[in-house]
């Protein structure tokens, strides 16, 4: 039983190493070289302009909330829907 799972662990561990490798490989041949320049925040192309810790209105938190809300209660409603004719009226009456 335990050897079915040979070629999968293989398989993470090539992946692990693979990922570990560019990181290395990224840090030996591209060391940073900070200026001031590069440490500018970018904004497209411009000079910035004012502060970088502007206020937001809570109407754009409330938008981010709202989706996040809507996204996990279609998660839980599609599976619901797939099978709703099979699960009868009593499932009808749980999700209203």
């Amino acid at each position: 039983m335990a050897e079915a799972y040979i070629p999968v662990l293989i398989l993470f561990g090539v992946s692990v190493l693979n990922a570990v490798g560019m990181v290395v490989a990224s840090h030996i041949l591209n060391p940073r070289r900070p200026t001031p320049q590069k440490d500018m925040p970018y904004e497209s192309g411009m000079i910035p302009l004012g502060d970088t810790r502007a206020r937001f209105s809570v109407k754009f938190y409330m938008v981010a909330i709202s989706f996040i809300v809507f996204d996990l209660e279609t998660v839980f409603l599609i599976p619901w829907a797939v099978e709703a004719r099979s699960l009868g009226w009593g499932a009808f009456v749980a999700v209203a």
